[in-house]
């Protein structure tokens, strides 16, 4: 069923003390062959609770954000020899039960890469605690996203992702930025070097120890996504002048 794939879960981790137990209870061990936590540098015992839980653990000696936090996650796992690579918030707000459903289209080389979408069924966006101005922006942002990049994605901003071992190794995801934008330039990544994206409904989980970013930081990651799509239309623009 698993085709001998090497399946390593990364958690990019941040002050996750509280969450991270119940987080590692509920990934499916029979489809996750090892786990590394990389703390970026909590003020919380997030850290020590990770190792007397037995994860592979890495510290971040100073704070580099959520974007910096991923790239060693996934230089650590490729290290590591994995064939797919899963991305878990260990804050719990993404259900990590949904592993399986992530990794078998690229087991059977139908994706090179998975995204886990809230927006595929909209409503249930709503129903699981998305503030309004949080699900307005996302619809906002998706559709300005899919307009520029002709791409057809139900949503840009899930944390839950899962990546094939070729496409980690292809993409260049270590010139993309340390924070938020992350999200949105490994997919712009994805789509110029025509790899295949498959997404999978997931339920939206809201609730009061799950890491969320306030209206000030979604205003500065919204404001960073349209810089980010300007430049690529200026790029293309340049380069079909040439």
């Amino acid at each position: 069923m698993r085709n001998n794939k090497k399946i390593i879960a990364v958690l990019p981790a941040y002050n996750a003390e509280k969450t991270l137990k119940q987080t590692l209870n509920d990934i499916p061990k029979d489809w996750v062959d090892e786990i590394i936590l990389v703390d970026d540098a909590s003020t919380d015992g997030t850290a020590m609770l990770s190792r007397s839980l037995g994860l592979k653990t890495f510290v971040h000696k100073k704070n580099l954000g959520y974007g910096g936090n991923q790239k060693t996650c996934y230089q650590k796992a490729l290290e590591a020899g994995a064939d797919i690579v899963v991305m878990v918030h260990p804050d719990h707000q993404y259900d990590p039960s949904n592993i399986p459903q992530a990794v078998m289209p690229i087991i059977y080389n139908e994706a090179d890469a998975v995204f886990g979408s809230r927006m595929m069924m909209p409503r249930q966006a709503r129903k699981g605690g998305m503030p309004l101005w949080k699900y307005a922006a996302n619809i906002f942002l998706t559709k300005l996203a899919n307009f520029i990049l002709r791409a057809k994605l139900t949503e840009y901003h899930s944390g839950f992702r899962a990546y094939s071992k070729k496409a980690l190794e292809v993409l260049p995801f270590e010139q993309n930025s340390n924070n938020f934008i992350f999200d949105t330039e490994i997919i712009v990544q994805l789509l110029n070097y025509k790899f295949r994206i498959k997404e999978i409904p997931i339920p939206t989980r809201y609730f009061k120890n799950a890491s969320t970013i306030n209206f000030y930081q979604s205003l500065v990651y919204g404001l960073g996504i349209v810089f980010l799509l300007g430049k690529y239309v200026a790029a293309n623009i340049i380069w079909e002048r040439k």
